[in-house]
């Protein structure tokens, strides 16, 4: 069995930046006292107050700006409504509902008393409370293994997995359990997780992961012999009063609480067949599956509720003379548990400064923390001032398209504005709050510049081929930082003799969509042999003098694209005449993390699949070299120049380079990004755009209605993506120059996007539409799968459409891990 190794990081032990400068007690996170303003000295701006040491205080007038903000944007249909409550120390400055707690099936009013569906703000208020009390007791302590609680979770390389980084989302798990197939019950969700294979070795980066939170509330049943909602009952709400705070809400509060959506019971996305609007049941679809209680979603609660949680987060650990945590665990709680050079800095279950902080606004403090939740919640507490904002909405009701995002920052700032006091000039700001897109609002930080395999070797001085006579197997797309060509660079460099150049698939200019003859190099004078004509693998006489075949070319990132059998096939044939194959490795254009779709079926290997494995594998052009090496035992003298600075959670455009078309139709990182899916199913009589200006940002034919397409799609709320009517008229390919109706792609969300499930969907759409017509069976070579094809051709739809493409992605993560390169 294939072991991740442990994480080579340390345990992050030094004070991070946001804590320097303070006191010794408060370095380690202790709210002090002189940092939080107590309840004898808040008073309303305007007032008198001592001029020795004026207290910090809030601007009422400042704070009555809210009510335009927050009308507003209900105007804009951004919300239904929302409660607002802001409190400074034991005080509550603020209080108000606006908009309207339903408006499906009829209107009604906000209320300060409505209970919300609280979504992840669940991970703080309930999971990572109840942890960190059974480590005051001594019964779990943030550096045991998982596996020490769960034992059967070790498997697939996961046992150096830590409580601590489940709390921190460093432990390498993916985001969420799936749920585009039927599951249901809690012990099935636990089993799921304990399946589940890492993405990345623990402590290496962040990912923000529901299913960390799922095993530390089953952390918390196991050692305390409780459910989480009975442990986070007894142990934490009922101590603190916090009395309308609790998972699965009894039937007699569902008239107080804000509905969300209209969802099916046990499904996802909302809107389907089936579907009742969601009343005091958990919108969260795993959550839903698994009865109504998880550890990372499922509570529900009021603004005063929250406020009292609130307050005893920033007094330590005890409100009212009632105690549930100790200073130290507070302290703890809120301090850096990322390791110190992450971008995204987290604590034991609090935002501190991540891509998800935008809720924290322009102008908190660096000691300030928060969370936020899916349906529109949001916490932000500043232990430095003692302000705290609670925010709730049910933005998702009643059709899931509200956003809160913006408005909730707009909040926070607002707010933060009406702090007054002269202390507060002397407070500091936050590093740099990370936007939603992972782009620093600070505009000194450095755009992430990776460097190529060829940048690589050129920094090397070429050592690895000194005194040789090669081949390069390239196409525009290889080029260095300078923009020379690897071509131009090899055939100067000194001490390597460039002898022949090979192409692939589209020729030398990547402008070909047809068989390419060889020919001659104008600006070198060597031949150059087109393994995309007359023969596909290279020939005795191509390879014939060389001693070793470089490779550069840039992958698509799919299955059937057909650069990785070019570098197959060069392989077998160089292994066995002892020619050397080095790669020169470039990106995965659309990350190397997400993985989906069929695995291919062994019959079906060939030129556009020459592995067994899913359409979107999520690995470099090196790694995939490495594989087929190890995977179909070639014998071959293989070496593979890493890129450096490139991690695999980067898309194409976040690694500082420029874009390069690998071929005539794939022209931005948007249509790279689709073509997994859409690419899948162009052999079927359709249209995918060839030919015109948005190739596999459309699909089409003369006799498809895309008014009644784009209705079907848009009805199965695919996550990331909207489809919309159009016509257009291809100017090549297949039915050039004639007039096609069908439907444009925006994609939304490209991280949620799952692009060959895109494709499956929309092939089973037209075919449920157009049955006469459609012709699915041509793409079952590069489906790879026959059960996926047959799914299509019955109109399926959903968990259906997707069976066992989950289960192939988890066994996919464990063959490929021996031959990753990069975190």
């Amino acid at each position: 069995m294939t072991r991740l190794p442990p994480s080579p990081r340390p345990l992050n032990r030094r004070v991070s930046p946001r804590f320097r400068g303070l006191p010794a007690i408060a370095a380690l996170g202790v709210v002090s006292a002189g940092l939080v303003a107590p309840s004898a000295t808040i008073v309303a701006a305007g007032q008198a107050a001592p001029s020795a040491t004026e207290p910090i205080s809030l601007d009422r007038a400042q704070l009555s700006r809210l009510d335009a903000l927050i009308e507003d944007a209900i105007g804009r249909g951004e919300l239904p409504g929302a409660v607002v409550l802001v409190g400074l120390g034991d005080e509550v400055v603020f209080e108000k509902p606006y908009g309207s707690r339903a408006i499906v099936p009829e209107r009604e009013p906000m209320t300060v008393e409505t209970i919300f569906d609280l979504a992840s703000l669940t991970k703080v208020v309930a999971t990572s409370p109840s942890v960190m009390r059974l480590v005051e007791e001594g019964r779990i302590r943030l550096t045991d293994r998982v596996a020490s609680f769960i034992p059967e979770f070790a498997r697939y390389g996961k046992d150096e997995i830590t409580v601590r980084q489940l709390l921190a989302h460093v432990s390498g798990l993916r985001p969420d359990l799936d749920w585009s197939r039927p599951w249901e019950g809690y012990e099935t969700a636990i089993d799921l997780a304990i399946e589940e294979v890492p993405v990345a070795l623990p402590g290496e980066r962040f990912i923000y992961s529901d299913i960390n939170f799922i095993l530390l509330g089953e952390i918390v049943r196991r050692v305390s012999g409780m459910p989480l909602d009975e442990f986070a009952g007894s142990r934490i709400f009922g101590p603190l009063g916090m009395n309308e705070t609790a998972f699965r809400p009894a039937a007699g509060d569902v008239a107080r609480i804000a509905p969300t959506e209209s969802c099916p019971p046990l499904d996802y996305p909302c809107g389907g067949p089936g579907s009742s609007m969601l009343r005091g049941v958990v919108h969260d679809p795993t959550t839903r599956r698994m009865g109504g209680v998880s550890g990372h979603a499922g509570l529900f609660s009021t603004a005063r509720d929250l406020a009292i949680f609130c307050r005893m987060f920033l007094k330590g650990g005890a409100v009212d003379g009632v105690r549930v945590l100790a200073p130290l665990t507070i302290a703890r709680m809120i301090a850096p548990a990322s390791p110190p050079e992450a971008a995204n800095q987290r604590g034991l279950g609090w935002d501190l400064d991540s891509v998800y902080s935008s809720n924290r606004g322009e102008l908190m403090t660096a000691w300030s923390f928060g969370h936020t939740g899916f349906t529109g919640t949001s916490l932000w507490l500043d232990p430095r001032t003692g302000l705290y904002i609670v925010f709730l909405s049910n933005r998702v009701h009643p059709d899931g398209t509200g956003n809160v995002t913006p408005l909730r920052a707009r909040v926070a700032t607002v707010v933060a504005a009406a702090l007054r006091g002269p202390a507060l000039a002397t407070a500091p700001m936050p590093r740099g709050v990370l936007s939603p897109s992972g782009d620093t609002s600070d505009p000194s930080a450095e755009p992430a510049q990776v460097m190529t395999g060829i940048d690589v070797l050129v920094e090397e001085s070429f050592d690895r081929l000194e005194g040789k006579r090669i081949g390069l197997l390239t196409n525009r797309t290889g080029v260095a930082a300078d923009g020379r060509s690897t071509i131009e660079i090899l055939h100067e460099a000194a001490g390597v003799e460039l002898a022949a150049i090979f192409s692939p698939e589209h020729g030398l200019g990547t402008d070909r969509d047809e068989a390419v003859d060889s020919g001659i190099d104008a600006d070198t004078g060597l031949p150059v042999h087109s393994l995309y004509g007359a023969t596909r693998r290279p020939t005795a006489e191509m390879l014939d003098g060389l001693d070793a075949v470089v490779v550069d070319l840039q992958d698509a990132g799919a299955r059937f694209y057909t650069y990785m059998t070019t570098v197959a096939y060069l392989m077998e044939e160089a292994g066995p005449r002892g020619i050397e194959v080095l790669v020169l490795d470039r990106p995965n254009p659309i990350n190397g993390t997400a993985i989906e779709g069929p695995v291919l079926e062994t019959d079906l290997v060939g030129f556009t699949g020459y592995l067994e494995m899913p359409i979107r594998h999520g690995l470099t052009l090196g790694e995939l070299a490495r594989l087929f090496e190890g995977e179909r035992g070639i014998e071959v003298a293989l070496d593979v120049v890493p890129m450096r600075g490139w991690t695999r959670d980067l898309w194409y455009d976040e690694t500082g380079l420029g874009w390069i078309d690998p071929s005539p139709n794939l022209r931005s990182v948007t249509q790279a990004a689709l073509y997994p899916g859409i690419g899948a199913i162009e052999w079927s009589n359709v249209s995918v755009g060839r030919g015109t200006d948005a190739p596999f940002e459309q699909v089409g034919a003369p006799w498809i209605d895309g008014v009644r397409l784009a209705r079907e799609l848009n009805a199965e709320r695919l996550p990331g993506v909207q489809f919309y009517a159009v016509g257009f008229t291809p100017s090549a390919s297949r039915y050039a120059a004639e007039p096609c109706e069908g439907v444009r792609i925006l994609v939304t969300d490209r991280v949620a996007l799952r692009p060959v499930r895109v494709g499956a969907e929309l092939a089973a759409a037209i075919e449920r539409l157009h049955p006469d017509d459609y012709e699915p069976a041509p793409t079952l070579p590069l489906l790879g799968s026959r059960s996926t094809l047959a799914a299509i051709e019955r109109g399926a739809r959903g968990a259906e459409l997707v069976s066992g493409w989950d289960e192939a992605a988890a066994d996919w993560r464990l063959r490929r891990a021996p031959y990753l390169l990069y975190p």
